[in-house]
């Protein structure tokens, strides 16, 4: 979503994020002044930043109206808009993964001018979202979004389980070790295993994992697994050199790993999952652990059934080869078709100040920049802002090319058809994952 992100949403995410978009996309404009438009996905950030926004038309006495679309069509309705070079959005909070394409294509306003001009510095921003959200070519100081909402997958836990003393004693005694959020992979699988029992006369699973096919939610899960593993995308000094790093030995321990989690310790039935899935699952109470993106953290914390005392927050685990979480969260670029182009930059110029950045982390949008996040009190002030701060330091992306959905769903179908469907091994799904990529990156000139 880094969502995020793609194609074709879960319906499923639709309901919980309809509600946010309910009288938020006219604003009526006033008589004086001029009036842009933002354009992002419906969801509870977007709900946040309509808030912010009101201080940024007192300031300018710039109107704002907004266009926020449910996941499921979020992708489709807004890379249609900017491939039609439509003048709807003036601003766009945009996938990580659409920088290389409308960079490439003219879609975003390349923004290295206005930030010197202004005194904008990436240098402000934290490294990995500068990296994810803003540069095209990837490792250059090409700028075309400034980092708005960071995210990364995390994990929630059912604390008041965890805390039950004759679970703790029971645990104890088989592992040797307390009961407690798994630091490792090989924990991670031990506490799944347990909590796969019998709850207060309820059938119970240790975890909830993405399953989903269509779009990026299998992708984006057993990432999760793999970059600590010791998958790569390619070798770092020879890019689409991929051979031994997309299928090497360490990314078939983790896709192996990954299925015998959700094989284990997951809930019957969830073979085509994402996010609004794992909502449901951890709500109703089915699960002991669930990964999901940190956007929804805040709302979590506040439900009446699960949050509070009997939510806690952990980061992705570490594995064999160290540590790494899957990127989330957008950038936030001006529309090169845009007629009112001062007016979003003078947007972007404003939001990109540290105390607004405060106040829109105390909203509940995910700032990126370090005056935020690396503040004293910032791990004290939300239950999962340290946990946040941890994620957000070791995460990587997927592939952020203009061909990356060729390259999403190649890899959806490979790692869905081992995972859930019971095709083939490890092996061959990432051998197959390979042939696959080198195909688009054959088509697209950049391997021969």
């Amino acid at each position: 979503m880094g969502m995020n992100r793609l194609l074709k949403m879960l319906p499923r995410l639709a309901a919980i994020t309809l509600a946010g978009t309910l009288g938020l996309a006219g604003g009526a404009a006033h008589a004086q002044g001029k009036t842009i438009t933002l354009c992002w996905a419906a969801w509870d950030p977007a709900n946040a930043l309509v808030e912010l926004s009101k201080d940024f038309t007192a300031k300018t006495k710039i109107n704002m109206k907004f266009e926020f679309v449910p996941w499921p069509n979020f992708a489709d309705r807004m890379l249609n808009e900017l491939n039609s070079k439509g003048k709807l959005c003036d601003v766009i909070i945009g996938d990580s993964q659409w920088i290389g394409g409308s960079a490439e294509s003219g879609h975003y306003v390349k923004l290295n001018d206005f930030f010197a001009k202004e005194g904008i510095k990436m240098s402000d921003f934290m490294p990995a979202t500068v990296l994810g959200y803003s540069e095209w070519p990837k490792g250059t100081p090409n700028y075309w979004a400034l980092p708005a909402m960071g995210d990364a997958l995390g994990w929630t836990y059912r604390k008041d389980w965890f805390a039950r003393p004759e679970l703790r004693d029971e645990f104890k005694k088989k592992y040797n070790r307390e009961l407690a959020p798994p630091a490792t992979w090989d924990e991670f699988k031990q506490v799944a295993e347990f909590f796969t029992r019998t709850i207060d006369g309820k059938k119970v699973y240790g975890t909830y994992l993405f399953t989903e096919r269509g779009s990026e939610g299998i992708t984006m899960g057993v990432s999760n697994v793999l970059y600590p593993y010791g998958f790569k995308y390619q070798d770092p000094k020879k890019p689409y050199a991929m051979d031994g790093y997309v299928n090497g030995a360490d990314a078939i321990k983790g896709l192996e790993f990954y299925k015998a989690l959700y094989k284990c310790c997951t809930p019957p039935g969830l073979t085509n999952s994402y996010m609004g899935e794992g909502l449901d699952a951890f709500k109703s109470g089915q699960v002991a652990m669930m990964m999901n993106w940190f956007a929804f953290f805040p709302g979590l914390y506040k439900d009446p059934n699960v949050g509070g005392d009997k939510i806690g927050f952990f980061v992705n685990p570490a594995g064999p080869k160290g540590k790494g979480s899957q990127l989330g969260g957008q950038g936030i670029s001006v529309v090169s078709y845009s007629p009112n182009r001062d007016e979003a930059l003078a947007y972007i110029k404003w939001f990109a100040s540290p105390d607004v950045q405060k106040k829109w982390w105390a909203l509940g949008g995910y700032s990126c920049h370090k005056a935020v996040l690396q503040d004293a009190g910032f791990k004290a002030s939300a239950p999962f802002a340290g946990e946040f701060l941890t994620a957000m330091d070791q995460v990587v992306d997927f592939w952020a090319e203009p061909s990356y959905a060729q390259l999403l769903l190649a890899e959806q179908k490979r790692v869905h058809d081992y995972v859930v469907a019971d095709k083939g091994t490890a092996k061959e799904a990432l051998d197959g994952l390979l042939a696959d990529w080198k195909k688009v990156f054959k088509e697209d000139g950049k391997l021969k």
